[in-house]
């Protein structure tokens, strides 16, 4: 199955801990009744290279592994327990969301083009330029509503 990303909004971190508390640690993305308004199903799209790799070429720089900046963020001490297996929440940096937020529509097709083609997706069979412009749309209206609402964007994973 892979590993499962889970992009959400939410006002901070103590209010992430406390959805994690509440839905005993996700998903957060749900049929039905998902426990947050505003959330993508991130379908194999990691912070860090995939999404880093639409932010680079946005923002017309090289990709480095840095450039969204996320910051693990749940559970607490996660980082010394080298067995740990998920799930965990990371924040994207406001820079990474204000990157996404700030892409003109109409320059979502040719990024959505260029994306398509990155390795790490050639793998997936739902690649093609129209899907993920329609996964790019997704992205950049969280990040605007995000931005707009003073919100941070956060990622559930999953192994």
């Amino acid at each position: 199955m892979g590993v499962l990303y889970d992009y959400f909004r939410a006002s901070d971190d103590k209010a992430v801990a406390e959805l994690m508390a509440a839905i005993d640690g996700g998903p957060v993305v749900r049929e039905g009744d998902s426990p947050v308004e505003d959330a993508v199903d991130g379908k194999g799209i990691d912070p860090p290279v995939v999404l880093g790799q639409v932010v680079s070429f946005a923002l017309d720089v090289p990709w480095d592994a840095d450039l969204i900046g996320e910051r693990l963020i749940w559970p607490e001490g996660v980082r010394e327990d080298r067995e740990y297996e998920g799930p965990w929440v990371v924040v994207l940096s406001e820079g990474a969301r204000d990157a996404l937020a700030e892409i003109p529509d109409d320059r979502l097709p040719d990024l959505a083009n260029r994306w398509s083609h990155i390795e790490e997706l050639s793998h997936y069979s739902d690649t093609q330029p129209e899907v993920m412009l329609s996964r790019l749309r997704e992205f950049v209206g969280l990040a605007r509503r995000a931005r707009t609402s003073g919100d941070s964007i956060y990622c559930w994973i999953c192994l």
